[in-house]
């Protein structure tokens, strides 16, 4: 007698922080081990426009003082990716780092070009200002 393939749950994973009154929420969707579910609600997120890096600048952007930890969780990679794509980021001289106390803070340099020449015309701020809800 065969067993039949038990589909599991997704559940979701909520990070939240607080800057000040602006509370935020983030959520995430464990992926689904059923081959039913998981073709199709997560076929959306085979691929985005945007790259990593461009996703922990937003992040960072919309809270500067959030630990690595939760950047991965919203952007939904490692934080040992995190902390290699913000080591690219501050030695492209597209982020400043300062420790405050314990923690780090987190400055997006706005005015500085995106790096490449189809989008050389804009600057990072630019991307932040389509994208961010800060």
């Amino acid at each position: 007698m065969k067993k039949s393939a038990k589909a599991t749950k997704k559940k979701p994973v909520v990070v939240s922080h607080s800057e000040g009154a602006n509370k935020q929420v983030l959520t995430k969707s464990l992926k689904s081990t059923s081959t039913k579910e998981s073709s199709r609600p997560l076929e959306h997120a085979r691929w985005t426009f945007l790259t990593n890096h461009a996703h922990v600048l937003i992040v960072l952007h919309e809270n500067s003082q959030m630990v690595l930890r939760e950047v991965a969780v919203a952007v939904g990679i490692t934080e040992r990716a995190v902390q290699r794509i913000v080591q690219d980021l501050e030695e492209g001289g597209f982020i400043k780092r300062v420790k405050v106390g314990r923690k780090n803070q987190y400055t997006v340099i706005e005015d500085k070009s995106l790096r490449h020449p189809i989008e050389a015309h804009r600057q990072i701020g630019d991307l932040l200002s389509l994208i961010s809800e800060k």
